[in-house]
């Protein structure tokens, strides 16, 4: 977002709205390539937006302002285009659909009262698309199917109809047909409902006439389909059978009963739609304004306060207590920090004082937070243009700049009530990217940048490993890793990637003895201390062990912690590299001592010396972490992920189904293994599977890579 405006349109003035039921907050979801972006600068353009769309190409879209969009020819962060429709706000929020930028969809989700599921009309749902709609039912999103690229040389509407049927379930039928090509060459849609013909020969906005006859018949099957449909979804009980008894349906009774099961979730319209030509896009914009949702109909999330105390459930409600939500955050090299926000409650006003609550996200580097800022100006966004507003009301979305602590996920509420939203789900990052600065100068650049990318985006997690003493991004995957570097060097820190370390450990494989003596002397002042201890290894997990079993006053009483201090120091060291001993008891037996020269320095040295001679006696070996996996896949997949554990020197602890078609399995692999395995397991599964990991233990590392590791 930036306070430029875009290249390809004009600054229409924003209005605010004042009344909720006037909002519909429409999220874009679908695979990549599908058309959601190209259909949002259509929808711009038919509503006067824009004077002309822009195109993906040429990187002139509203939605794909990011200079990594442009680059990668894909959407990769959540925008948002309002437009108008009679009287209603449409905030389009257009989402990436490549697997890499799953949290910008989510965020999208969080910020949506309905779902419009993209769908091209030469391809076929894919199994990541329809899982989304499960979980969009789960939480009784209303949904609707837009088949999209009708001009697409491979189009097949009715195949992709069908293709949506088998993945999203009978309750998917068209509210429109296209007409097929007549001798006059009409092009435009069949209402299937209403039986009229809607012309778009001329151009946007169609013309309405009646049918060709060459496309009744299939039209009667559609409509009965249809109708079938709404009425098994109706609250009227009695309409099926007066249906069956052969009574004719009133249309405006039918149409009413369709509006009222879309906003339920239980019905979901698929509407043929042309980017390119603007066939359908009346119809759409019609269909979101009159049968989605608006805020008032929406469940919100619940609430409570900072310290995590339940409240009342709130409610869209312009004069309600202020409770709003950061679903995005950006940094603009014109305005600074921009704050995408979902207001749930209460009205946002410029000139205010606001608290920005922030919890529950620290072991992703984002510590918990609760600060009282000031909002200078409210925008309402479109793509990367700020129009200034003078509020945004419950239900409507808005841009905020400069809030200096504000973080995606964060909740903006009144400082005399302040409240946090519970949190939505977020995908945890899987692969692990490990940075370099090029020089000098660019350490402290790559620390700026590093904090604004983790303030903004919840799926990057920034791990400062204390034992590789490596700097390691973890993605979600080889995409979202580019648009992370690039936005650092972007931001002027220039970064070198390299091969991630895994952290080992190393233990005794058997019991040692060790003799440390250090005996020196040196301008009048000397150093003297000698002793001798034992070594054992322990069970994994024990961790470590001191025991004295000095006799005789061999080793004064106030040197025995100095002993078990320089131990304690070298095993945190390690060994034969950078790799600290574990699960090991010491014992010290015996030792000497001089009455002048013994220090505790001297026998932290002669401690330390005793457990390097211990382990150059006796055998050690290499620990390599084990992680616990759970992979989710479809069963088609899976001979060749078992087949690839394998490989991995993985053991496979148990498979079992989940649904109809997938299954889970679980294993551990060592951690050695899963370096690149989130990109590995989206090509043995053709970007189907997913999977979680978890420490489990430490393993000896097998001879030969133990070797190549010291």
């Amino acid at each position: 977002m930036s306070g430029k405006h875009t290249e390809n349109g004009h600054s229409a003035g924003a209005v605010a709205v004042d009344d909720p039921a006037k909002v519909r907050n429409v999220v874009l979801v679908g695979p990549s390539g599908s058309g959601k972006t190209t259909l949002t600068e259509a929808l711009l353009t038919a509503t006067g937006v824009l004077t002309r769309p822009g195109s993906v190409t040429d990187g002139t879209t509203v939605c794909d302002h990011d200079p990594a969009a442009v680059r990668q020819q894909r959407s990769v962060g959540l925008a948002v285009a309002p437009v108008t429709h009679g009287d209603i706000k449409i905030n389009l929020i257009d989402t990436p659909g490549y697997a890499d930028f799953v949290g910008e969809l989510r965020a999208g989700l969080r910020a949506a009262d309905a779902a419009l599921f993209v769908v091209g009309a030469n391809e076929r749902v894919d199994t990541s698309t329809a899982a989304l709609w499960e979980e969009c039912a789960a939480v009784g999103m209303p949904r609707a199917v837009v088949i999209s690229r009708l001009d697409h040389v491979r189009a097949d509407l009715p195949a992709a109809i069908a293709a949506c049927q088998d993945a999203f379930g009978a309750g998917v039928l068209p509210l429109y047909l296209p007409t097929v090509p007549a001798v006059d060459g009409r092009t435009g849609l069949i209402g299937v409902l209403t039986g009229r013909f809607y012309d778009y020969s001329d151009g946007n906005p169609p013309t309405v006439g009646e049918p060709d006859p060459a496309d009744l018949d299939r039209l009667s099957d559609a409509r009965n389909e249809l109708i079938e449909g709404i009425i098994a979804e109706s609250e009227d009980e009695t309409l099926m059978d007066r249906y069956l008894g052969g009574e004719e349906m009133d249309e405006s009774t039918l149409i009413a009963d369709l509006e009222t099961a879309v906003a339920k979730g239980a019905f979901h319209p698929v509407l043929p739609v042309c980017a390119e030509t603007g066939v359908g896009l009346a119809e759409l914009l019609d269909g979101i304004a009159r049968a989605f949702p608006s805020p008032l109909e929406h469940p919100l999330p619940e609430v409570t306060d900072v310290d995590g105390i339940p409240r009342p459930r709130l409610a869209a409600d312009p004069n309600g207590p202020l409770v709003a939500e950061v679903v995005r955050t950006a940094v603009d090299s014109y305005v600074g920090r921009v704050s995408l926000v979902r207001v749930f409650s209460g009205t946002l006003r410029p000139e205010h004082q606001v608290h920005v609550s922030g919890h529950g996200m620290a072991e992703r580097g984002h510590e918990d937070h609760d600060v009282d800022e000031r909002v200078a100006h409210v925008y309402s966004p479109l793509g990367a243009n700020l129009r200034e507003i003078p509020y945004c009301v419950a239900g409507d979305l808005c841009a905020l700049t400069k809030l200096g602590t504000a973080e995606t996920g964060d909740t903006v509420s009144a400082p005399d009530q302040p409240m946090l939203m519970s949190p939505w789900l977020m995908p945890e990052p899987l692969l692990p990217v490990a940075v370099v600065p090029r020089s000098r100068s660019d350490e402290d650049s790559l620390s700026r940048n590093l904090s604004r990318l983790v303030a903004g985006d919840p799926t990057l997690r920034l791990d400062r490993n204390s034992e590789t003493h490596q700097l390691v991004l973890w993605c979600m995957g080889e995409a979202h890793a580019d648009v992370v570097l690039a936005r650092l060097r972007a931001g002027g820190a220039e970064v070198d990637t390299e091969p991630v370390k895994v952290a080992l450990r190393e233990t005794f494989a058997g019991p040692a003895r060790g003799h440390g003596r250090h005996v020196k002397q040196s301008g009048g002042h000397g150093q003297y201390a000698v002793c001798d201890i034992e070594v054992e290894p322990l069970p994994t997990g024990s961790g470590f062990e001191f025991v004295d079993k000095v006799v005789g006053g061999s080793v004064p009483h106030q040197f025995i912690p100095s002993v078990e201090k320089g131990v304690r120091a070298q095993l945190a060291r390690g060994l034969s590299g950078d790799h600290p001993v574990v699960d090991v008891r010491v014992t010290l037996v015996d030792g000497k001592a001089h009455s002048v020269d013994s220090s505790d320095a001297a026998f932290q040295t002669a401690g330390s010396l005793a457990l390097k001679d211990a382990a150059a006696n006796g055998r050690t070996t290499l620990l390599e972490p084990l992680d616990e996996l759970a992979i989710r896949l479809p069963d088609d997949h899976l001979g060749t992920v078992l087949g690839d554990l394998s490989g991995r020197r993985g053991r496979v602890l148990g498979t079992e189904a989940e649904s109809p078609g997938w299954t889970v399995v679980r294993a551990e692999v060592p951690a050695t293994e899963l370096l690149r395995y989130a990109i590995e397991l989206r090509s043995l599964t053709s970007g189907t599977g997913t999977f979680t990991r978890w420490f489990s233990r430490y393993d000896p590392l097998p001879a030969t890579l133990a070797a190549q590791a010291r």
